[in-house]
C-alpha cells in the first residue's frame, strides 16, 4: 500500500506478513485446501473440514478427492482444463460429507510447482452454493410446473426441443383431453372443472412409466411424452391408457398418438397426434350416429 503521498508505508503492507495470512487462512468461512495432483489431501483450513464433515485434518486425509466427488466424469474435465490452463474458477463439482449429505460447491484452484519435492500442487478454495443451488431448482420448477395440476407445462417442451437432435432423437407423444369439458364447466362451474382437471392429472402421473412425462398443454388438454420410445412401444402405451380410462379415469377422455418423425419439430409431432385425436372422435361421432340410426339407442335429438 502507499500513503498520501505516494510512498510505500511497510506498517500497512500486513498481507507480506505470513501471521496475517495464516489468520486469515484459519479464519475464512471459505474451505482451503491443498491437494496432491492425485488427489491425497495435503493440507485445510477449518472451514473446509466443516464444509465435509470431518473433524480433524488427518481424518480428511483418509479420503482423496476423487472419493469425496460424486461425478467422476465432471472431476476428470476439471483436471484437463488445470492441465491446460494451469487454472479453474467457479468449476461446479457435487461432493459427499462425511456423513453422507451431498453439497453442491464451486471450485476454484490453480497448479503450484513445489521447488522442495519438485512437484505439482493444487491449491484452491472451495464455496458451498447448495442453498443457492436448491433455490434455484425451485424456482426453475416454477417455470416449469402448472400450478394447478403440479404437472409440467409448455416451458417444458421448449426446453425439451432444445435438447433433442434435430435429425434423431425417437420421442412419443400422447395427447389426452376430457370430452365434453366445455359443457361440464357450464352445468358444475369451473371450481368443480378445475378439481377434474387435477384429477386427470393424477391420474395420468399414476400411470405414467416413471421416465414419462406428463404436461399439461392448454385447457383440458395434457400430453404424455415417451422420450426415445418406438411406435410399436408408443401404441401399447397409449392402448394401456384408453383401457384404463375406461374404468378408472375420473371423467371420459379421448387421446391420440404420434411418434416423431426425423426432422419434425416436437410441436409438429404434438399436432399430429391431436390430429388423431380429431379424427377418433369424428370416428367415434359417425359410429354413434351409425348406430342412431340402426336403432341400438335413441336419438339423442
Amino acid at each position: 500500500m502507499t500513503g498520501p503521498t505516494g510512498s510505500s508505508n511497510s506498517h500497512d503492507r500486513q498481507l507480506e506478513d505470513p501471521n496475517t495470512l495464516r489468520e486469515l487462512v484459519l479464519n475464512i468461512p471459505e474451505g482451503i485446501y491443498i491437494t496432491t495432483q492425485e488427489g491425497v489431501v495435503v493440507d485445510a483450513n477449518p472451514a473446509m473440514l466443516e464444509l465435509l464433515g470431518f473433524e480433524t485434518l488427518e481424518d480428511l486425509q483418509r479420503q482423496t478427492v476423487p472419493e469425496l466427488c460424486l461425478d467422476q466424469e465432471r472431476l476428470k474435465e476439471q483436471h484437463q482444463l488445470l492441465t491446460r490452463d494451469g487454472l479453474v474458477r467457479d468449476f461446479e463439482l457435487e461432493i459427499r460429507r462425511a456423513d453422507g449429505a451431498t453439497r453442491t460447491v464451486l471450485d476454484t484452484c490453480y497448479l503450484v510447482r513445489d521447488p522442495e519435492i519438485k512437484s505439482e500442487r493444487l491449491y484452491g478454495i472451495l464455496i458451498d452454493i447448495t442453498q443457492r443451488k436448491e433455490v434455484e431448482l425451485r424456482l426453475r420448477s416454477l417455470l416449469v410446473r402448472d400450478p394447478l395440476t403440479g404437472c409440467y407445462n409448455r416451458r417444458y417442451l421448449e426446453d425439451l426441443e432444445s435438447k433433442l437432435d434435430p435429425n434423431g432423437s425417437a420421442l412419443g407423444a400422447i395427447v389426452v383431453d376430457v370430452d365434453h369439458f366445455k359443457r361440464y364447466n357450464d352445468q358444475y362451474g369451473h371450481a368443480a372443472g378445475d378439481a377434474i382437471l387435477v384429477k386427470l392429472a393424477r391420474f395420468l402421473t399414476r400411470h405414467a412409466r416413471a421416465e414419462d412425462a406428463v404436461i399439461r398443454i392448454g385447457g383440458d388438454e395434457f400430453l404424455v411424452v415417451l422420450r426415445g420410445e418406438s411406435v410399436e412401444v408408443t401404441k401399447e402405451v397409449a392402448q394401456r391408457f384408453s383401457k384404463l380410462a375406461a374404468s378408472t379415469a375420473p371423467v371420459p377422455i379421448s387421446l391420440g398418438w404420434a411418434v416423431r418423425n426425423p426432422g419434425e419439430t416436437v410441436d409438429g409431432t404434438v399436432r399430429r397426434a391431436d390430429q388423431g385425436l380429431i379424427q377418433i372422435r369424428l370416428e367415434e361421432r359417425r359410429s354413434m350416429q351409425r348406430r342412431s340410426r340402426s336403432g341400438e339407442f335413441p336419438n339423442p335429438a
